[in-house]
C-alpha cells in the first residue's frame, strides 16, 4: 500500500486479526518469562475464590499479542524493509482476560506521518476484543515505524 493511499483512510479500522486463544499454559510461560508468577495469574485453586472466578492473564501479555495481531490485521507500506516498534502514547487495561478466552485487535488508522529518508509514522488506536465480551480488554495508541526503501 502507498503511504497516500493509506491517508485516505484516516479514522477508518484498516485491519482485524483472527482470534487467539489465552489458555493457562500461555498465562504460564509469560509468568516464568517475566518472574510475574502473582497468584491470579498461575494459582486455579486460588484464583476460583476471586470475583474472576479463575486465574487471568496478565495485562502485559495481552498487549504483547499486538505484535502477532498487527502482523495478520495490517498490510505494510510498499517498497518497506523494516518496521519498528516505536510504543505507546496511550494504554488502558479495562477488562481483565479470563485463562481459555479468545482475544482479537482492531487497528483503527489515527495518523501517518512522513518523518523523511523513507521513514513513516504510523499511529493507531487498538482494541483488543475478548469473545463473549462486553469490554475490550485493552485500547492503546500504537506508533509503529516503516522504512521504505528509496
Amino acid at each position: 500500500m502507498r503511504p497516500e493511499a493509506l491517508k485516505d483512510r484516516l479514522g477508518e479500522v484498516v485491519g482485524t486479526s483472527d482470534w487467539i486463544r489465552i489458555d493457562q499454559m500461555r498465562i504460564n510461560a509469560f509468568a516464568g518469562v517475566t518472574e510475574d508468577e502473582q497468584f491470579i495469574h498461575v494459582d486455579q485453586a486460588a484464583a476460583a475464590r476471586t470475583p474472576f472466578g479463575g486465574t487471568i492473564a496478565h495485562g502485559f501479555l495481552t498487549l504483547s499479542m499486538l505484535s502477532r495481531m498487527s502482523m495478520q490485521a495490517l498490510r505494510p507500506l510498499d517498497g518497506v524493509v523494516m518496521g519498528i516498534n516505536y510504543g505507546f502514547d496511550k494504554v488502558r487495561f479495562l477488562q481483565p482476560v479470563r485463562a481459555g478466552k479468545r482475544i482479537r485487535g482492531h487497528f483503527t488508522l489515527l495518523s501517518i506521518e512522513e518523518k523523511g529518508a523513507g521513514r513513516w509514522l504510523i499511529r493507531h488506536e487498538v482494541s483488543v476484543e475478548i469473545e463473549g465480551e462486553d469490554k475490550p480488554a485493552l485500547i492503546a495508541e500504537w506508533l509503529g515505524m516503516q522504512v521504505v526503501a528509496p
